[in-house]
């Protein structure tokens, strides 16, 4: 057999594993029972999406401080010779 005969052999049985697991899942999904004693109106707290409250704390640059403020620099005295 040739190199293609064999890649159509491992496309057609090995790479159907994949999506028989995936049919399973799926079929055991749709047949499982609900929880009991969970109810289904219930709504989750979470909140994916949400912007924080409050305004947004600046940011500091690769030469800057987080906090705004600059440190005034003094020059150094000079060093006799």
């Amino acid at each position: 057999m040739g190199k293609e005969a064999w890649e159509l052999i491992f496309m057609l049985l090995i790479l159907k594993i994949p999506m028989v697991y995936l049919g399973l899942v799926v079929w055991y999904a749709i047949r499982a029972e609900p929880e009991p004693g969970v109810d289904p109106n219930e709504t989750s707290v979470w909140h994916p999406w949400r912007k924080p409250k409050g305004p947004r704390p600046r940011r500091g640059g690769p030469h800057g401080r987080r906090d705004g403020i600059r440190i005034a620099r003094t020059r150094r005295a000079k060093v006799a010779p």
